[in-house]
């Protein structure tokens, strides 16, 4: 079915009504016709809310009057203000010094019912141009959510010109609105989507998941199976717009950067709220000493966004009374990782309510973190510094541990024995030491790929993302397989060398044994694997079948990547792709300083280019090169 505006609109404002908005035409508010804030709702929300602490109507009138004052002329910072106004409140200093002052927030997060909602449709507004948006959604007076329609029956109007209209038209004729503004809503009748007014276009998505109820998830997916036309509105009023979600998103997932050089305005996605609300719930049942101490696995498959995902859990839990401002620890796999997330939450100190957010540098700064801290902090380090020093870091239980990667080195909780030419030598995997380390935190785990030991340590799967959900919402793209096969054909002189080395090593004193496992081995990795035919062969299909698909006109985006059992393996089919398409070579700036020069960037237009990465370390760089013979 499709809809013009008027019908689109209509349809909306009726969904809402069901949810309990009152709708109210434009043309009912008393006010000015530039005026933006419903001011008889905003003082009467504030009047009621703080009665007991009998504050003035002055103190009111000059709440109203901070909010209006600021300016529209820098949108983004004066929409930032009043949004931490919003998000976390602020002190007000009172008519009579002798009273104490009163700590406003200007929406009733504990109790959503308290507030006092409305639905406006065709509220005339006069800026530098009258404009009429569709929709707005007021909470106590504040114009929160706007709304956009373009109806998809009409060839010039689409969801992108919906977009235009909001983030063009409107901020050039009547900027106030979205001083107030918390996210935009815009549809077409086919699609409903959510972003930020500071967002692109592609960062506005749709709500596909309503929590709770059975009946509209296809069990298969976890998707609900309304997602076209009018069914699409009702999954993003059912699920985002409920009273309830509404306050907790505003109160807790629309992120502001504490600075932001790009007007930065991060909104949840429903995967990010659904996995951050169940783990934090989940936390709260298994924290010790009552619980086990295991929060939980999340699977997020790629685009799940769980960055932003730890970073809305971490202002759940440091914001949370039931935690008594706990200490937060995350910790990932390999420094690039632990870079990325330093970046993120150094610069969230304001959303997250914590001043003391550090990367540490060691196991000893993390001890001296920690050492007579009682709450608080936020510290980002990896699992290798959890190595062979085992020494008590607290024995506190407001403490919790987010791991990322939580299916590789985060679980190796068991004890590993090796046999080595100086006896037998029992070691534990830096998980074990971590949790001596820490033996009353409470774990918590994000994989994409949990196996038994990731439930085992961090607890059972709380919630899921998956690569069907991913690429439905735009996020990643189909997977295409296809397979293909190179033939392997070893010369016999080369087989006859290998036979003739283990018959020296069997000389030696090696038993039938060990000679039968090396030979599997061997065959395996050494030989078969790095086959210099196998590896051209590889190569050469490679580029064949590249180059078809590209004669066809394939449309098809995306990026082919080699996985291969060894540095060399992996360097000898570069050059075996490089010596067939030399044009598709990319110069690989290596991170020990390795410069390019004018010859090795001039002209570089191929249709394809072919990165070589083989290490994550910046130490190695050079030796690996040296090693390779480059």
């Amino acid at each position: 079915m499709k809809f013009t505006e008027a019908q689109l609109e209509q349809a909306f404002i009726s969904l809402l009504e069901a949810q309990g908005y009152p709708h109210v035409q434009g043309e009912e508010i008393n006010r000015g016709s530039e005026e933006v804030l419903i001011r008889e709702d905003l003082q009467a929300f504030l009047q009621q809310t703080y009665a007991d602490q009998q504050i003035t109507p002055n103190e009111v009138f000059g709440i109203v009057r901070d909010l209006e004052k600021l300016p529209a002329s820098d949108l983004y910072e004066t929409n930032k203000t009043i949004m931490n106004w919003v998000r976390d409140g602020f002190l007000l200093k009172r008519e009579d010094r002798n009273q104490k002052d009163i700590f406003i927030q200007l929406i009733d997060y504990e109790r959503p019912k308290k507030n006092i909602f409305k639905i406006v449709n065709q509220l005339e507004i006069q800026g530098f141009e009258r404009r009429i948006p569709d929709g707005i959604l007021y909470i106590n007076g504040l114009p929160l959510v706007v709304f956009e329609f373009k109806s998809a029956i009409r060839e010039e109007a689409s969801l992108h010109s919906a977009y235009v209209q909001l983030t063009i038209r409107y901020e050039r004729d009547i900027p106030d609105l979205f001083k107030y503004n918390a996210f935009c809503i815009i549809g077409d009748g086919v699609n409903t989507k959510a972003g930020s007014f500071f967002a692109p276009y592609e960062f506005f998505y749709a709500w596909r998941k309503i929590e709770g109820l059975d009946q509209e998830i296809d069990p298969r997916t976890g998707i609900s199976t309304k997602v076209h036309g009018i069914d699409s509105m009702y999954t993003l009023i059912k699920g985002m717009l409920d009273k309830h979600p509404l306050v907790d998103i505003i109160h807790n997932f629309i992120y502001l950067p504490d600075s932001s050089k790009k007007n930065e305005k991060i909104l949840w996605r429903y995967p990010q709220y659904y996995a951050a609300t169940k783990l934090f719930e989940n936390i709260k049942l298994h924290q010790l000493p009552h619980g086990d101490g295991k929060g939980g696995t999340y699977f997020g498959a790629t685009g799940c966004g769980k960055s932003f995902t730890m970073l809305f859990l971490t202002r759940l839990l440091m914001k949370s009374v039931d935690f008594a401002s706990p200490t937060i620890v995350l910790i990932t796999d390999c420094t690039d990782l632990d870079d990325q997330l330093s970046g993120q939450f150094t610069d969230a100190k304001g959303f997250v309510g914590d001043n003391v957010i550090k990367s540490v540098g060691s196991r000893v700064d993390l001890r001296a973190e920690l050492k007579g801290r009682n709450s608080g902090g936020v510290f980002l380090t990896t699992i290798h510094k959890f190595n062979e020093d085992t020494e008590l870091l607290t024995e506190r239980s407001n403490v919790i541990c987010i791991s990322d990667e939580a299916h590789r080195s985060q679980i190796n909780l068991e004890q590993k024995v090796r046999v080595t030419e100086e006896g037998v030598k029992k070691s534990f995997g830096f998980a074990k030491h971590l949790h001596d380390s820490l033996p009353n935190a409470t774990y918590v785990g994000f994989t994409g790929t949990p196996i038994d030991g990731t439930m085992e340590v961090f607890g059972e799967i709380v919630d899921t993302y998956t690569m069907t959900e991913s690429v439905m919402d735009d996020i990643t793209v189909r997977i295409v397989y296809e397979g293909r096969a190179a033939k392997v054909l070893l010369e016999n002189r080369k087989l006859q060398e290998i036979e003739k080395y283990y018959r020296m090593v069997a000389d030696d004193g090696g038993n039938e044994y060990q000679i039968d496992e090396s030979k599997q081995q061997m065959a395996q990795m050494g030989t078969i694997l790095g086959d210099p035919g196998r590896i051209k062969a590889i190569a050469n299909d490679f580029v064949t079948h590249y180059e078809a698909r590209i004669e066809e006109g394939s449309t098809v985006k995306g990026k082919a990547m080699f996985v291969c059992s060894t540095r060399e393996i992996a360097y000898q089919l570069y050059k075996e792709i490089i010596a067939l398409r030399p044009e598709w070579a990319e110069v690989l700036v290596a991170e020990a300083g390795v410069e390019l020069t004018e010859k090795d960037t001039r002209e570089l237009k191929p249709i394809a280019r072919i990165h070589l990465v083989m290490t994550r370390g910046k130490d190695d760089v050079k030796d690996m090169y040296d090693a390779l013979g480059t």
